[in-house]
């Protein structure tokens, strides 16, 4: 008899139900979120048949957490449902529209008892690369936190200190520089920034390591700061002097985590057999290689084919037909951090690779692709080439890849 297993997880418990071959409920049961309820877990499974050599598939609708990790080293399959496709599987068998979480293992069961090969199984990684997803994500949010927190102490300074603004721009500078973290430190406000010697921010430029013309930017930044504006009424002034500080901390410490997580993770992408040749290509870097092999792992059964594995990063188009209408445009349903990597991927490979340059501009003038559609064209070129190169162990080869004469485009 075949049985499946759905588990409907929650913060604290957990709802298990098996079916059989024929939608029959076999058991069912409230597990808690320790070692004792997966102890009560694997029980069920045992006395319903499952054996290390046929072990139970089990459906769940998340891919992370303690007990799918725990489920992983059994060996069995484990299928992450998405709860939006387990919402229109839940009208199928309740057409009233009930809601349970019983209800919701006994659906995520049978998804497996009659769907099974329309889902893709948890694919199975190595446990560094799963390592490396996890920092690369990581790193990835605290990226997006210090831009949350750069852009709001941004809106703060131009309501009252516009001079710090064009100090932190000078030498292609931004909010995020050491430089300018540790200027808005030593003057919060305008009245502090007329006060501020050029000893003091020379001091200040050595402490942060800057070592070339050192007197000659303390300078810039003098004289910046000393540019007039407009002003706010003293104790207001003051005031944003002090949310600014509290502003700069929230930011140097999302600064720290960025440095610290991107150490991380490209200590651990080095180590990995993939790193030559994803490295190889043209645009990609130990942090954004790092961040691709995250999201696509290393199981090389996962994608059957390169089509798949576009059709995961979104990279390849999908149409919708319906009688004489026909409609060719991009995915909306992806990987959205393997879909932003492949845009910058493909953006940083049009200076380094020339056949992408020309692929690009032909897609811009003879397809009449905007930007956006011409980098996500390239970015599924490059995709084709990734999954062949992963499959044989080769490194990125330019005339390979882009056998056209590079002619150039005019």
């Amino acid at each position: 008899m075949k049985i499946t297993c759905g588990i409907d997880w929650s913060e604290r418990h957990h709802d298990i139900a098996l079916v059989d071959e024929h939608g029959d409920l076999v058991a069912k049961r409230r597990i808690p979120e320790n070692v004792d309820g997966f102890g009560e877990l694997l029980t069920m499974l045992a006395e319903a048949g499952d054996t290390p050599e046929n072990p139970i598939p089990v459906a769940i609708e998340t891919p992370r957490g303690l007990l799918v990790a725990a489920l992983r080293a059994t060996g069995r399959t484990i299928y992450p449902i998405n709860p939006m496709a387990v919402a229109r599987y839940r009208e199928r068998y309740s057409p009233s529209g009930k809601k349970s979480d019983h209800l919701d293992a006994m659906v995520l069961a049978n998804i497996l008892r009659t769907d099974a090969r329309l889902h893709r199984p948890l694919p199975d990684d190595s446990e560094l690369v799963r390592s490396i997803a996890v920092l690369a994500r990581a790193c990835q949010d605290a990226t997006w936190r210090r831009t949350r927190a750069s852009n709001e102490l941004r809106s703060l300074l131009r309501e009252y200190y516009p001079a710090m603004l064009e100090a932190a721009a000078l030498r292609s500078g931004s909010l995020t520089s050491t430089t300018a973290r540790a200027l808005l430190q030593l003057a919060p406000t305008p009245t502090a920034a007329a006060k501020l010697s050029k000893a003091r921010i020379t001091a200040a430029l050595r402490r942060i390591g800057r070592k070339r013309e050192v007197e000659e930017f303390a300078n810039e930044l003098q004289a910046a700061l000393r540019q007039p504006h407009l002003r706010q009424d003293p104790l207001v002034e003051d005031a944003m002097g002090v949310q600014a500080l509290r502003l700069l901390a929230t930011l140097n410490a999302e600064c720290d985590s960025v440095d610290q997580l991107a150490t991380a993770t490209e200590d651990a992408f080095r180590r990995h057999p993939d790193h030559h040749v994803i490295t190889s290509f043209p645009g990609l870097g130990d942090q954004s290689g790092a961040r691709l092999l995250g999201e696509i792992g290393d199981d090389r059964a996962r994608f059957s084919d390169a089509r798949s594995l576009k059709a995961f990063a979104g990279s390849a188009p999908v149409t919708r037909a319906s009688g004489r209408s026909q409609v060719i445009t991009h995915r909306r349903v992806k990987n959205d951090r393997l879909a932003g990597v492949g845009f910058t991927w493909a953006f940083a490979a049009l200076t380094a690779s020339p056949g992408a340059r020309i692929h690009y501009d032909r897609r811009r003038q003879h397809a009449n692709d905007r930007h956006a559609a011409a980098l996500r064209h390239l970015f599924n070129r490059f995709l084709g080439c990734l999954y062949h190169c992963l499959q044989h162990g080769i490194p990125f080869d330019e005339t390979t890849a882009f056998p056209t004469p590079a002619t150039a485009v005019t």
